[in-house]
């Protein structure tokens, strides 16, 4: 007892009922936060697992194909029939304005390489293009130019127009010397975007100036974008003939440019469906047939 009281005088005394006793005495309450930690890991765990496994989820959902519609589910016209819904769609309308467009679904995945290229359709549907041919005008190669009917041939003079914000042409060519120059000039971020700056893919950078101007002046250009071959096949004042001629031409060069793709580069392309449609209508697949017995004559529809 002596050696408690000993032992407390050391330290401050505090009245408990009536008892007098010393800080060690008394029953001190202590506070864990190792449970509470336990339960906050446990459910960050669970939430990390269930996002994990909804992004899984999701992962599965994405289709490394184009979705396809089911064409056995679509109603499909002849060329002759769908030229006879459109021109009712375009009625009022100026027929020297709107065009025929046509667009070519491709079955291919998603992720590779796109059809990219130049047509010279048997009919012209732009008759106004204006070529520029970025050369010396005095050179060999800028005389065969405007002699071929370019509408602007030159360098730093059209290098300044470009940067300026002058673009007033359809095409651009140049030839492989050039290309340097160009680059330097900041040329491509200027044409690219807008699908104008020369490329040896396109054929647009060429020794043959002559040549390559005359095919401009009546090509159009297409590029496939999300599995779709987009393009102008036509006026509306073409006769159905005129304009099956034009169909079948784009139609076939997508296929064997589509064919060497898989050959060369290994990927795989295919024309799964074609939707013809023009500036005021709806589109109207077709089902590779130019008319039937019961269409309308054809002389009825090449009227504008």
């Amino acid at each position: 007892m002596n050696s408690l009281r000993s032992s407390c005088s050391a330290h401050t005394t505090i009245p408990v009922n009536g008892i007098s006793l010393c800080r060690t005495q008394l029953p001190i309450r202590t506070f864990s936060s190792s449970s509470t930690l336990s339960a906050q890991k446990t459910q960050s765990s669970s939430a990390k697992a269930a996002a994990q496994k909804a992004k899984q989820k999701r992962k599965k959902k994405k289709y490394v194909n184009y979705k396809m519609p089911n064409l056995s589910d679509l109603t499909q016209y002849t060329l002759c029939d769908a030229i006879q819904y459109i021109k009712a769609f375009e009625a009022g309308h100026n027929s020297s304005i709107p065009k025929y467009d046509l667009a070519i679904r491709l079955k291919t995945k998603k992720d590779g390489p796109v059809l990219r290229n130049q047509i010279k359709l048997p009919y012209s549907v732009k008759t106004d293009i204006r070529v520029c041919v970025l050369v010396d005008p005095n050179s060999k190669a800028g005389k065969q130019a405007k002699e071929a009917g370019a509408a602007i041939v030159g360098l730093e003079d059209v290098f300044d127009q470009v940067k300026n914000g002058k673009i007033d042409f359809d095409r651009c060519i140049t030839t492989p010397e050039m290309l340097p120059q160009l680059n330097k000039a900041g040329l491509p971020r200027i044409l690219g975007p807008r699908g104008l700056m020369p490329s040896v893919k396109l054929g647009t950078v060429t020794d043959n100036m002559s040549a390559s101007v005359k095919n401009m002046l009546g090509a159009s250009t297409y590029r496939e974008r999300q599995g779709v071959v987009r393009m102008a096949v036509g006026r509306l004042a073409f006769t159905p003939e005129q304009l099956r001629d034009n169909v079948k031409a784009l139609i076939s060069q997508v296929k064997r440019q589509s064919n060497l793709m898989s050959e060369t580069q290994n990927f795989s392309k295919e024309v799964y469906e074609v939707v013809l449609s023009s500036t005021n209508s709806p589109g109207f697949s077709l089902n590779g047939e130019f008319r039937t017995a019961n269409s309308i004559p054809t002389q009825q529809l090449a009227i504008a």
